[in-house]
């Protein structure tokens, strides 16, 4: 470890001396203590798996932490996965381009968690072991349901590591001057180191370390912008209307997404995504016991909700203040420099000077490295443990599941840095509501129907499953991002951008259908199978325990 982190600190000094120090250089320097509080990061969580190493030894410690993570740490852990760099620099860009529209936004991210702390969370540690796919599986087909399972996962994966990728490639392009291509292959190196040597512990520790920074660093600029309005949030908005270019209306819906349709599409998409993300839903299984899960969903929501509240604050505080006459520094030929995603960053600057842009970049950075690093984590045990230890080789051993695993580990890695660098120019938030929306349509009909409706069978899961996974990315590729702004067509043919209100209420239909037409003996069985399900989701009999360190 000591010699592969002397050999990732001359390959970072390289990086950064390869990247043009000049880059728009009359628009921004090379920030020092932006790369000093970088290094200071990199190093402090490269420490993290070392010692999460020594722990790992087994495949429930690799995947799971041996479920032996409180309901507090879980709940900080979640929430650090959940506030990803869409979340932090995407949300506040929409905010200051859209105001009130933002916020809406925002508050779509936040309704997906009363869904999993009242229906999900209790169910999920007394049925799984380590993905969601158990509880799928628990009384239906494993081959069937894990390999469609393991598609909806690794398709929500691949969007969301996009996403983070060009976030993590843009933002560090800005501020360091390093070459967008070396930036994305650092975040793809950071993230196969942590996954690969200290699994599900190192990564639950780098994102409660980023949860508490992100905390603090965002919570110190809402402080900061109110303390120039005396505290009155009412002075703040007021400013933000005179200093916006649309005026009252970024106070009012409809600047974003102005039919209904679409709006309750996106809602839904965020709202049941949530609930549908292979990430989040690990989470649940390196707890104790459904007590802990339950009080992991209660943390995560106080700190997603209070993480919301602030960057609302910080949204509109970049529309009054990089909007006046003292921000005009940052805008190039009337347009912000980095792009609207970059306001909170500019912001920092404004409010803390050179130090605090510093402490808010490595923030940022540490941000999207541990989304990353839980992205691939889900993505990996989707091969190793759905896949190969389920489906291929059922009589595998742990030791082999984890070789693959870390195999895989590297091969998503080096996937997420291809398709970073391919995805440069594509909207960070759009990806996201994207990724959700897959989840939504995929993911979640499956899992909820298979812990609640007692009728639900192989092949109107594996079917009906299918369908809406299908459904969900052929609307999309046939809607206005991809069919006309990527293809070049004049017109879509599916006129929404957001298909989940389609693609979900499709993936329940046709689940129900071939479910209740289903007549076969195994079909039968699967039904009768249900009441021993119940009793251990909702008492906890027989389910697995943590493991003693």
């Amino acid at each position: 470890m000591i010699r592969l982190l002397a050999l990732l600190s001359i390959f970072c000094v390289s990086v950064f001396a390869a990247g043009d120090a000049n880059f728009e250089a009359t628009k921004r320097d090379l920030n020092i203590p932006a790369i000093i509080m970088f290094f200071i990061f990199i190093v402090g969580t490269l420490g993290i798996t070392y010692w999460a190493a020594k722990k790992t030894k087994s495949a429930s410690d690799f995947y799971t932490a041996g479920g032996g993570i409180s309901g507090f740490q879980n709940g900080m852990a979640i929430a650090g996965d959940y506030m990803s760099a869409a979340a932090f620099l995407g949300v506040s860009g929409l905010i200051y381009l859209k105001g009130y529209d933002g916020v809406i936004y925002a508050v779509s991210f936040l309704v997906g968690w009363p869904i999993i702390l009242f229906f999900m969370a209790e169910k999920l540690r007394n049925l799984g072991k380590f993905t969601f796919a158990d509880i799928a599986a628990y009384r239906l087909g494993q081959k069937e349901i894990r390999t469609l399972a393991a598609f909806g996962s690794l398709s929500v994966v691949i969007l969301y590591l996009i996403a983070q990728m060009v976030g993590a490639g843009k933002l560090i392009q800005v501020l360091f001057g390093m070459e967008y291509e070396f930036a994305v292959i650092l975040v793809g190196v950071m993230m196969i180191i942590y996954v690969t040597f200290g699994g599900m512990l190192a990564t639950t520790w780098v994102q409660i370390i980023k949860a508490c920074l992100l905390l603090t660093g965002v919570s110190f600029m809402a402080i900061m912008v109110l303390y120039h309005f005396d505290f009155n949030f009412e002075s703040l908005a007021v400013n933000a209307v005179q200093n916006h270019k649309d005026g009252e209306s970024i106070l009012a819906p409809g600047g974003f997404i102005s039919d209904p349709i679409s709006a309750i599409s996106l809602g839904m998409a965020l709202m049941l995504g949530t609930a549908g993300l292979p990430h989040v839903l690990m989470r649940f299984f390196t707890v104790g016991n459904a007590k802990e899960a339950r009080k992991s969903v209660v943390y995560a929501t106080g700190f997603v909700g209070y993480f919301w509240i602030i960057i609302t604050i910080v949204g509109f505080g970049a529309i009054a203040f990089l909007n006046s006459a003292d921000g005009a520094q940052y805008f190039v030929d009337g347009k912000l420099f980095g792009g609207n995603n970059m306001a909170s960053i500019h912001l920092s600057h404004m409010l803390g000077g050179n130090a605090f842009l510093g402490f808010i970049s490595a923030v940022a950075f540490a941000t999207i490295l541990a989304v990353v690093s839980g992205l691939t984590l889900a993505g990996a045990s989707a091969i190793s443990h759905d896949i190969y230890a389920n489906v291929i080789n059922p009589q595998a051993s742990d030791e082999k599941v984890v070789k693959i695993s870390k195999i895989t580990v590297i091969a998503v890695g080096i996937i997420g840095v291809i398709l970073g660098i391919a995805f440069e120019q594509q909207n960070i938030a759009y990806m996201v509501g994207l990724a959700f929306g897959i989840a939504a349509s995929a993911n979640f009909p499956i899992l909820f129907l298979s812990i609640y409706w007692r009728k639900l069978t192989t092949r109107g899961a594996f079917i009906g499953g299918f369908i809406g996974l299908i459904t969900a990315v052929a609307l999309v590729v046939v809607g206005p991002i991809v069919w006309v702004q990527i293809l070049g067509n004049e017109e879509a043919i599916f006129p929404y951008k957001h298909p989940a209100l389609f693609s979900v209420t499709i993936a329940f239909i046709s689940i129900w259908f071939f479910s209740i037409t289903d007549n076969s003996q195994r079909g039968k069985d699967e039904k009768e199978k249900f009441r021993a399900q119940n009793i251990r989701a909702n008492t906890g009999f027989g389910a697995n325990t943590a493991v003693e360190h």
